[in-house]
């Protein structure tokens, strides 16, 4: 089965701590995620991230289906970068890095998902014409709206 990768990065003209105060809180998920996919999370945000935290979900990715998804925080450098896991959900493998690097002028954000779809060859047929463009529908949409929450770089 095929291993997808999404790679996005983005500047923004705030401290690294602020980047951080926000990326990590799981909370804030919501806040940058389109309305459309229903988010809402139902247990584990109630603490400051940390590795082992489970954090469980209710997202609507396609075709208004709910889905749970339960991810894993499995690495955790404070202030420098996380990685979230899915347990379980609508990917084979979501792998998650999220890493935050102090630039001149602000920060940069960098994400690298490896990902695989369910499905086999149904799946694969399935990933350049829905998968990816959801995928990145919803990047953009988290770039745009952190750039409205603090600015552009």
């Amino acid at each position: 089965m095929k291993i997808y990768r999404l790679h996005k990065k983005q500047n923004l003209p705030i401290t690294k701590e602020q980047a951080w105060k926000f990326l990590s809180s799981p909370e804030n998920l919501k806040t940058i995620t389109p309305n459309y996919m229903g988010f809402n999370i139902l247990s584990g945000a109630d603490r400051p991230m940390y590795a082992g935290q489970i954090i469980q979900y209710i997202v609507t990715p396609v075709l208004g289906i709910k889905t749970k998804w339960v991810t894993e925080i499995t690495h955790v450098v404070d202030g420098e970068y996380f990685v979230d896991e899915q347990r379980f959900g609508p990917y084979a493998l979501w792998h998650h890095k999220h890493f935050i690097k102090e630039i001149k002028g602000g920060v940069e954000m960098e994400d690298i998902i490896d990902y695989k779809i369910p499905m086999g060859i149904f799946g694969q047929l399935a990933h350049p014409i829905l998968v990816k463009p959801k995928l990145e529908e919803i990047f953009n949409y988290r770039k745009e709206k952190l750039e409205t929450l603090f600015g552009k770089y």
